[in-house]
């Protein structure tokens, strides 16, 4: 069992790794990683890379690692209750980031046509087992970065422990400020996870209105599309930049710092918001005139028409094409779920992917 950490990961996927790696040239004192993962060579691989990282650049970086089969709530609240950290992050889940994956099956098939929405409860399932288990670590922060904007509110209306998660609005946030270049006015968006498949395509493609808001100074601009038109995100998952993104946020979180950015998911919203974290306090960081309430409704109403949404009775239902395309395949799924009965939900949905993967 590893010794006191100030930071774990759980996972050994590119994120992860993009987050200790960059953690290994930035750390500007010293700071603690314990990663967690089922993969043995992976983990030795990662450690071995951030150390190296962290030897080019000087920076005081230990990483320690921890082999487990699986992340189950027993498992993660026994690495917590050890480790004593003050940030965790997951970034292990039961469904990747890529919206087609290569495999042609029919499952595949089915997120290719509805998006990520239609994996949610696979998305949650890891996120989940480690909100249930942060208890093990008082007054730690849980970053999830599984599909946050929409992930982050279940977690929340189940009463558990979520602080935000990494990328999404971030991507764009720091997208365009590359673009403008340095000494531009402060940028604040609001921005779904959907807000990013606009500047996946060509500028030409990007058609109808927006779906994101952007202020530049005290204006709101109703030009993203020509102003940003030099901004292309590739295809695949623009880790590079959603990785990186939540440095900063994380070594503040480690030191006690203050901050500003933008985050997906913060304290369980739906959607991305500019934030700031002062005493260890979370809150929005909105431009002048818009209401938490009006920011919110305009993230809430995306999932609302056409994707997930959470209800105050505690029921999570899909809505517009993910209900469609559940429907077509297990009408009793297409329903939602409760909450209180999110695992029953999880075995139906991982028995309904086995079935349509074996689908050519």
């Amino acid at each position: 069992m590893a010794n006191q950490s100030d930071i774990v990961i759980f996972g050994t996927g590119a994120f992860a790794s993009r987050i200790v790696f960059d953690l290994a040239i930035v750390a500007p004192r010293p700071v603690s990683v314990l990663l967690v993962g089922r993969d043995a060579a992976r983990l030795a691989w990662m450690k071995t890379a951030a150390l190296a990282r962290a030897s080019m650049f000087g920076r005081p970086l230990s990483v320690a690692v921890e082999r487990r089969e699986a992340f189950t709530t027993p498992v993660v609240t026994e690495i917590l209750d050890a480790a004593r950290p003050k940030v965790v992050v997951n970034t292990a889940s039961m469904q990747g980031a890529r919206k087609s994956p290569p495999r042609a099956d029919g499952w595949s098939r089915l997120i290719a046509a509805a998006g990520l929405g239609v994996s949610t409860l696979l998305q949650t399932r890891i996120s989940m087992d480690v909100a249930r288990a942060m208890g093990a670590a008082p007054g730690a922060h849980f970053i999830n970065c599984c599909y946050p904007d929409v992930v982050n509110p279940i977690l929340a209306a189940a009463g558990l422990p979520i602080t935000s998660g990494f990328g999404n609005v971030a991507i764009l946030e720091h997208a365009f400020a590359g673009a403008l270049g340095p000494g531009h006015e402060e940028l604040r968006l609001l921005a779904q996870h959907a807000a990013l498949s606009a500047f996946r395509r060509e500028p030409a493609q990007r058609v109808g209105a927006a779906p994101l808001r952007v202020w530049l100074g005290a204006r709101e601009i109703d030009d993203v599309y020509d102003r940003f038109a030099g901004v292309k995100l590739t295809e695949e998952p623009a880790i590079d930049v959603s990785g990186a993104s939540g440095i900063p946020f994380l070594l503040a979180l480690t030191f006690g710092a203050a901050w500003r950015g933008h985050l997906p998911g913060p304290n369980g919203l739906p959607g991305g918001y500019p934030v700031r974290l002062a005493d260890g306090r979370l809150d929005l960081d909105l431009p002048e005139g818009l209401s938490a309430q009006e920011a919110v409704s305009w993230n809430r109403a995306f999932e609302e028409g056409n994707g997930v949404r959470v209800g105050p009775d505690g029921h999570v239902r899909y809505a517009g094409k993910v209900r469609e395309a559940i429907s077509a395949v297990s009408p009793e799924l297409a329903e939602g779920f409760a909450l209180s009965s999110f695992d029953d939900a999880f075995e139906a949905m991982s028995a309904l992917r086995r079935r349509l993967s074996e689908q050519k």
